[in-house]
């Protein structure tokens, strides 16, 4: 008898009911199905929304998450840090709204051979495989956050198209794995957290699977239209559903401490400067 008519069935039995549509069977299954529906928000409510995380610290909102009992949900691996650290300004940080984006090994094995117009095929494997659909999805206060291949060296992100999403409205970039031009990123000041610095290019390496779908950055799940924040302790991402809550409690967390810190200032003769001025 062929087990796996068997185990289907009860992997499906095992799912709690409703999970699957009643059109969700046999040959749709066959050509990929997506469980998690990816929510859209208009303009006016994300502008609203990135209105209450103004100001607020990755340590904020994480203290914000904790009091909306939400504890370490939404904290990145620490491995994922700000390329450039701006100690003045602090323009490193940003909050914004996610945009998601994946990219997955390619198994295409279509490459020039030596001789061949090696320019030719890259800009053909960029715009049929890896291109950047998502980049008509990014508006001002968007966050590009990228689920790459971390465990190679590709260069997805570099100085020029990095500047391009700037130009579009995003407000900073996050990635799960590599980015090349970081010298050059660093003096566009586009505020960009990576795993580690790569080299290589796009083509032969990746292809584009989705965006805007739920990706997994650094074992943080990131649905389109989530608060991402970021600053040089890392990166934090605040579901949209307690984004209102979190912010909330955040703000009450870094005013008291504006207001502390302030007292302190005074008492060891700092002058008051960005970080505790309201």
């Amino acid at each position: 008898m062929n087990r796996m008519p068997v185990l289907l069935l009860c992997f499906i039995a095992c799912l709690r009911p409703g999970a699957i549509s009643q059109d969700t069977t046999g040959h749709d299954m066959l050509k990929g199905y997506t469980f998690i529906a990816t929510r859209t928000y208009a303009d006016a409510d994300n502008d609203r929304t990135l209105k209450l995380y103004e100001g607020l610290r990755v340590a904020d909102v994480s203290d914000g998450m904790d009091m909306a009992g939400l504890p370490g949900t939404g904290l990145v691996d620490p491995a994922i840090h700000a390329d450039w650290i701006d100690a003045q300004n602090l323009s490193h940080q940003f909050r914004g709204i996610a945009v998601t984006a994946r990219y997955v090994p390619t198994q295409r094995a279509d490459r020039p051979r030596p001789g061949e117009k090696f320019q030719d095929w890259e800009s053909h494997f960029y715009t049929a495989y890896s291109h950047e659909a998502f980049a008509e999805l990014i508006k001002p206060g968007t966050v590009v956050v990228l689920d790459d291949v971390e465990d190679k060296d590709i260069g997805s992100i570099g100085s020029y198209n990095i500047l391009f999403w700037k130009s579009l409205g995003a407000v900073g970039v996050v990635t799960d794995a590599t980015a090349r031009d970081t010298d050059e990123i660093a003096v566009e000041k586009v505020p960009l957290y990576l795993r580690r610095k790569g080299r290589g290019i796009r083509p032969g390496r990746n292809e584009l699977e989705s965006v805007n779908r739920p990706v997994t950055i650094g074992g943080v799940q990131v649905c389109p239209g989530d608060v991402v924040v970021a600053d040089a302790d890392g990166v934090v991402v605040v579901p949209r559903a307690n984004a209102e809550e979190v912010a909330r409690y955040a703000r009450q967390i870094l005013d008291k401490d504006k207001d502390a810190r302030t007292r302190l200032y005074q008492k060891v003769g700092i002058p008051a400067d960005r970080t505790v001025n309201k």
